[in-house]
């Protein structure tokens, strides 16, 4: 447990900003989810524009630290080859 007043400052600070990750986490997430299913669903022009409105969300999350840059990147590509294999 905290003692002194900028330890106890700290930990109401990491708690604000954890809420505030986990919603953009959850956020983007729900992103990936409606891709998801547009793709199960078989529906091309579906899963593109689910795909078009996550990748700025999903960019976003990095800009703001939540996700690694990289674990962005290869979420992106392996969705977009999915998707493009369904409009084929």
């Amino acid at each position: 447990m905290a003692n002194t007043t900028s330890a106890k400052k700290a930990t109401r600070k990491i708690a604000r900003r954890t809420a505030v990750n986990k919603a953009r986490r959850s956020r983007v997430r729900g992103f990936i989810r409606k891709v998801e299913e547009a793709i199960a669903s078989g529906d091309a022009e579906v899963a593109k524009g689910a795909l078009q409105a996550a990748q700025p969300e999903m960019q976003r999350a990095v800009t703001k630290g939540v996700v690694h840059a990289n674990t962005v990147s290869r979420k992106i590509s392996r969705l977009a080859a999915r998707v493009k294999a369904l409009a084929v």
